[in-house]
Order: structure tokens, then sequence, then C-alpha cells
């Protein structure tokens, strides 16, 4: 999945120049779409921590299992 997101994230970072080359670097279209970019890469980093083997506890364990306690 993280060849997936790497994709997107490379195709929002050209949205993203093309909107402020556009727009203009202070339009309210630019920050949005440095901001999809921004999520995106938090996202990507989250994946990876998550895919380093880390153990899950029990409560994060729980909390999968039960999304509505």
């Amino acid at each position: 999945m993280s060849d997936t997101i790497q994709d997107r994230i490379n195709q929002e970072l050209e949205s993203a120049r093309n909107a402020c080359d556009t727009s203009g670097s202070n339009s309210e279209e630019c920050a949005a779409a440095w901001d999809v970019v921004e999520e995106l890469q938090a996202e990507a980093s989250h994946q990876r921590e998550k895919g380093e083997g880390q153990a899950r506890s029990s409560f994060e364990q729980y909390c999968d299992n039960n999304p509505d306690a």
C-alpha cells in the first residue's frame, strides 16, 4: 500500500504546484492543495510506523475490535 500512497503523494505534489502556479502562492487553492499533500505524507508516515513491527497494546487491540467503545 505504501507504493499506492507514494504515487498519490506524487500526484498531489504536482497538483499543488500547478494550483500555486495558476492561482498564486497566497491563494486558498494553493494552500488547500498543500494541505492535501501534508495529510497524505502524515498518513504515509503513520503507515510506516505501524508497519515497523511494533506490538500493539491490549488497549489498542481492544479499540480496534470495539470501535464503538
